[in-house]
């Protein structure tokens, strides 16, 4: 990043995200060669638009090659080589389950046998349609090096979080045969995602944040299947009238789509298909990412409303149960913000010297966006810790549950940014 779009980014994030968009269009930029890192971040994370990039941004992935067959079909064979006896979590998509399909976990080969007999029988089997999904492989084979992320994505905070406490990661392998599906929904604390055709084709149904209130029904869930005919009962959806129509995109083997933040989504396999999918977030849209917590723990406080003046932890119970539901809680949704600013901080403090962070693969990301990046970023930081100081819940946190001071911490990044503001 230069130092001019350090300076734009910075105004335009500002500026109040609309809480509704509007489908205005139904055309999704194409990305057919390669653009600068600046202009994606200015035409597309900015502005939270959805792009595609072409084939030609995965050419030299080594899954492309050794995971496809020459028909471009999944390489059953090469696969099994690699992976056959690896545990590995496969829905069911011809059944639900609350809003989503029912999990097993099952070893890798079975999974294959099932696939090459569902083909066989004309894509069905009696066990329904099974669809290979949110394999953590990166984190269980982290020498394969079957792909690599593409610059575009790599300010990546929420892999560089759980990466630094070794709990988890949000980098997965999808594999499913033709008319496998993904239910209607958005992405893990309102996180952008990329995902990758590696062989195959999907498509896609996607509304801009606000629409989905719209596909509520009458109980406030919302919709299972967007495509589902009950949606057009008014008496089950009384709002579908004011939903937009879906933008809809054709996703061909070996191109990328670029899902952007709180966008919600559909999805489907149109052939016998396999995928990489990223969840990631970082300054562009954090704000995002604490709003959607902000509203969470009001939702969970709605819930057990009754019980605030029976309970003298009453506060601290509301955040444990949004923990629970979301997978994070304000005190470590600070300590997220403390680490990734931390690690800026190093950066800058040792640039343009060698980085003295632990992480390889973080310092040579850190270094490929530049200095201005780092200094974005912690603007970022800043805008979020600053509100959370001003949050009445946030207030209420005990201090002991904090590892560390936030004014300090804002202190630190003022001194750390003064030479590239």
């Amino acid at each position: 990043m230069d130092r001019e779009t350090l300076h734009t980014s910075s105004s335009l994030i500002k500026i109040p995200r609309q809480s509704h968009q509007r489908c205005s269009s139904h055309f999704v930029d194409y990305i057919e060669k390669n653009i600068s890192y600046s202009k994606f971040f200015k035409n597309y994370l900015i502005p939270n638009h959805p792009c595609v990039f072409s084939k030609k941004f995965t050419e030299d992935w080594n899954c492309r090659k050794h995971w496809v067959t020459e028909e471009g079909k999944p390489n059953f064979s090469r696969l099994l080589q690699q992976f056959e006896e690896t545990a590995v979590p496969v829905a069911n998509c011809s059944v639900k389950e609350y809003n989503a399909n029912p999990k097993q976990i099952i070893a890798f080969k079975e999974f294959i046998q099932y696939w090459r007999d569902y083909i066989q029988n004309g894509h069905s089997s009696p066990k329904g349609c099974l669809y290979l999904k949110d394999w953590h492989m990166h984190r269980s084979f982290p020498e394969h090096n079957s792909y690599s992320t593409p610059i575009f994505f790599s300010s990546d905070w929420l892999n560089e979080y759980w990466d630094s406490i070794e709990v988890d990661d949000y980098r997965f392998i999808y594999m499913g045969p033709k008319g496998s599906w993904t239910p209607f929904h958005a992405d893990v604390f309102r996180s952008y995602s990329w995902s990758a055709n590696i062989c195959g084709r999907k498509k896609w149904l996607l509304y801009p944040p606000g629409q989905e209130e719209f596909l509520r029904d009458r109980h406030g869930t919302l919709a299972y299947d967007v495509t589902a005919p009950t949606l057009q009962d008014k008496g089950q959806y009384p709002h579908i009238d004011k939903a937009c129509q879906p933008l809809e995109i054709i996703q061909e083997a070996g191109e990328i789509i670029f899902v952007p933040s709180g966008w919600h989504h559909q999805v489907y396999n149109l052939e016998d298909t396999i995928s990489i999918n990223h969840n990631w977030l970082n300054g562009s849209n954090l704000d995002i990412m604490w709003q959607f917590l902000q509203d969470e723990l009001a939702s969970v406080q709605r819930e057990i409303e009754e019980w605030r003046e029976t309970m003298d932890t009453w506060h601290q119970h509301c955040q444990v149960i949004m923990k629970s539901c979301t997978g994070i809680d304000y005190g470590e949704f600070a300590t997220f913000l403390k680490i990734i600013a931390n690690n800026r901080i190093s950066f800058l403090n040792s640039y343009p010297a060698s980085s003295s962070l632990q992480s390889r693969h973080l310092a040579e990301a850190l270094e490929s966006l530049g200095p201005h990046h780092a200094t974005f970023d912690l603007q970022r930081v800043t805008h979020i810790l600053e509100s959370m100081l001003n949050n009445e819940d946030f207030k209420r946190l005990d201090p002991s549950t904090l590892k560390f001071q936030p004014e300090s911490l804002l202190q630190e990044i003022r001194e750390a940014t003064r030479s590239t503001v």
